[in-house]
């Protein structure tokens, strides 16, 4: 039996990973309330305590646009708070699973990247997850994994497809931008994935190991609400249709600029789970908007 901790509670991802425990884990999840990443003591000390066998870290300041003026906060948690975790998982030999983004691309290129990919953040809060990757790599090379994800979404929490279901309620007319392009992604599916790297405990040959997962597919933030409207129609979360028109990010402009490809490449993921494929973006939406709707 595996002991797990995971780290930030209060998000969509840890939610989903209590959802999908598989039988024969233990698990703990604690959030900023209980356990500040931030401060050294802290980590160390309830590491110590609950003594997992592997460590999933979901915290993160997500915050896009107000990372570029709340730089230190961004990177407190985001690299030091990250570093203090590494830290306590290589002192006791806990195998750290950390979640990073695809901001960490600039997204000049037009072929999924990948883990060969040249690194060049846009923005703080790319740049700060890029810090926190390195100081996983830097601080606990022999037993970690870092996984990059990208437009993650769930039933649970604050996200793209539940604004939008709330603006189709209440709008007559939405302009969603069509010029940013990359793979919506189920929390859900990304904790199921998880947890099969979990289960497969035998050592990283590779560590440490950066891995993309995603949904399958390719979407616009246009394509994006363009499917979540016409499922949801469909499922009877929507009572009238609404005109949705393709917008350029310019715009709609924000404090941070966006990479405008960040499609990831999933092939080497697969290789380290019993998963034979990732699934469509559109078969995943679809599915938790059932959920909404039990």
């Amino acid at each position: 039996m595996a002991k797990v901790l995971v780290i930030g509670k209060n998000g969509q991802l840890a939610w989903e990973l209590a959802q999908t425990k598989p039988h024969g884990i233990t698990l703990s999840v604690h959030g900023s309330a209980e356990l500040d990443i931030r401060d050294q003591y802290n980590v160390d000390r309830i590491i110590s305590e609950i003594n997992p066998d592997v460590v999933i870290n979901t915290a993160a300041y997500t915050a896009v646009d107000k990372a570029e003026t709340d730089t230190e906060q961004a990177y407190a948690i985001n690299e030091q708070g990250v570093k203090n975790i590494a830290i306590a998982c290589a002192t006791r030999k806990i195998r750290l699973v950390h979640i990073s983004t695809d901001f960490v691309f600039d997204g000049s290129q037009s072929r999924p990247y990948t883990k060969y990919d040249k690194t060049n953040p846009l923005g703080v809060y790319g740049a700060s997850k890029l810090a926190g990757e390195n100081v996983v790599i830097t601080n606990h090379p022999e037993n970690s994994i870092v996984i990059r994800t990208a437009w993650v979404y769930s039933s649970h929490g604050n996200n793209f497809v539940k604004t939008m279901l709330r603006l189709m309620k209440e709008k007559t007319e939405l302009g969603v931008v069509d010029d940013q392009i990359g793979t919506p992604t189920w929390a859900k599916g990304l904790a199921r994935f998880i947890w099969e790297l979990v289960k497969n405990r035998t050592e990283i040959s590779q560590s440490p190991l950066v891995l993309n997962w995603t949904d399958a597919g390719v979407a616009s933030w246009y394509d994006f609400a363009q499917a979540i409207q016409e499922l949801a129609l469909h499922k009877g979360l929507l009572k009238k249709e609404i005109a949705i028109k393709p917008i350029p990010s310019s715009s709609y402009p924000t404090p941070a600029k966006r990479p405008p490809y960040s499609v990831l490449d999933k092939n080497e993921a697969l290789t380290f789970t019993n998963i034979e494929e990732d699934v469509h973006w559109r078969k995943q939406l679809s599915k938790m908007l059932d959920e909404l709707i039990a």
